[in-house]
């Protein structure tokens, strides 16, 4: 190994278009990391097993960007919360309306829609629903009284379109169709034209009327859901949940576990070898023994037991990940300090009477880092692989949405027989292109510290 100065590495570095190229994937990962913390609340991350998180969401719905290749339009989930009130009076009766505007333009129907509501009333107010098309007709949907209640209660429903009173209530408005509805579903009843079972495009209004007797309920909540078959930029999994951010999480996870794992195995793989190569003899002699030891072991069954027998925790893992990384960079570390402890100035300075470590610490440790900075970016790799294979075998932490456990997820609902491959393909590239990022980055480096490859 030659002697090459920090300021050498970084322009020999700079020149390296595998090196640049490494540096750029790895900001942009970077980047993405620091934007998901601060802009996806923690919260979101923390419920990501949490079904109820993501009950509004759709079931294995396809990412939304796919309409732009489709020529039959798919029609996008929509989760509409911000309704136009109007409240009205006359004479006791007190009107409350909640208007949701809804504009649908696809060649599919719907898969259906959901009314939730939480509402703060006293009394038995009527509950009325219906829909406004783009050709003008006016559709009862719901009629309905609310429980009665003397005193100021909460009250928390939802009105689905499978429910048969709304299907009773569309028979009956038949007439306002040229062809028979009996057979049909409520989305396409809604959805259809007048003259053929085709999709109506063009602006829905959604109304929700809520009646009352001297008396004025207050909504707390309230949101129509359009159920689609496309949702957001990665889609959702068989458990409603929005693909995007756990493939956005994953990123600062990832990261976390190949540097961590990395820069631990190579700080102790250099201690450990160093300190016996400049020991020598017998202490030189156990040492690497140990570390034989060590390296026949077979790793990925032992991380297996291990996670299996004490814990599949993240930071359990990562340490069993430390702890099987380090015994290879040990052996190259020993050889170099074998090297190193020869030259003429660490003999000069062993014949002065300097401590063996401040002898490591200023003569043979800093001759290694230039080694060390690539160990830890080829090293890097072999970390996030290793963990999303423990995750794809269910040895993962299930409380962490990491990339391999997205895939373990796909794998236990059959997303390829299924033809899921949103589920599959984005986290399989993320690996690729994080690795590659620090693949290129430590054959850059390996190539400018080691002349034979230099050459």
């Amino acid at each position: 190994m030659s002697n090459i100065t920090p300021q050498e590495i970084k322009k020999e570095f700079l020149k390296s278009r595998m090196g640049i190229a490494g540096i750029t994937i790895l900001t942009i990962l970077i980047l993405t990391s620091i934007i998901t913390i601060i802009i996806i609340p923690v919260e979101t991350f923390q419920e990501w097993n949490n079904p109820e998180s993501w009950i509004t969401y759709p079931k294995t719905a396809i990412p939304v960007w796919v309409n732009l290749f489709l020529t039959e339009k798919i029609p996008e989930h929509k989760i509409l919360v911000e309704p136009n009130i109007e409240t009205t009076f006359n004479d006791e009766i007190n009107l409350t309306s909640y208007q949701f505007n809804l504009n649908f333009n696809y060649d599919q129907f719907p898969k259906d829609f959901i009314y939730s509501y939480l509402l703060e009333y006293s009394g038995s107010p009527l509950l009325q629903m219906s829909v406004i098309r783009p050709d003008g007709v006016k559709l009862e949907l719901v009629s309905t009284s609310l429980p009665h209640s003397n005193l100021k209660i909460i009250h928390n429903d939802r009105v689905f379109s499978t429910d048969a009173m709304i299907k009773k209530e569309l028979v009956l408005q038949e007439e306002e169709f040229q062809f028979e509805i009996d057979r049909l579903s409520v989305e396409d009843i809604i959805f259809s034209k007048t003259e053929s079972n085709n999709t109506l495009k063009g602006n829905y209004v959604f109304l929700i009327d809520f009646y009352e007797i001297n008396e004025e309920s207050k909504i707390i909540d309230s949101k129509l859901i359009i159920g689609g078959k496309a949702f957001g930029i990665m889609g959702t999994d068989e458990l409603r949940r929005d693909l995007a951010i756990g493939l956005l999480w994953g990123t600062p996870l990832a990261l976390f576990i190949g540097l961590v794992v990395s820069i631990g195995s190579v700080i102790m793989g250099l201690v450990y070898g160093i300190y016996a190569g400049f020991k020598g003899k017998k202490t030189d002699e156990t040492m690497m023994r140990f570390n034989d030891i060590l390296y026949a072991l077979p790793a990925l069954p032992f991380l297996i037991i291990l996670s299996v027998t004490i814990s599949n925790s993240i930071f359990v893992m990562t340490g069993f990940l430390m702890i099987f990384g380090w015994v290879g960079i040990a052996k190259v570390a020993r050889s170099m300090s074998l090297q190193i402890k020869t030259r003429g100035y660490v003999e000069a300075a062993t014949i002065m009477g300097q401590k063996d470590s401040k002898m490591i610490l200023k003569h043979i440790l800093p001759q290694l880092l230039p080694y060390a900075f690539a160990s830890i970016a080829i090293s890097v790799p072999a970390a996030i692989t290793t963990e999303a294979g423990l995750s794809f075998l269910g040895l993962g932490d299930p409380s962490f949405p990491t990339w391999g456990q997205i895939l373990h997820d796909a794998n236990t609902f059959g997303a390829a027989a299924r033809g899921f491959w949103w589920w599959i393909v984005p986290p399989g590239i993320m690996i690729a292109i994080t690795g590659l990022a620090f693949v290129f980055i430590g054959n850059a480096l390996d190539s400018i510290i080691n002349p034979k490859l230099k050459r």
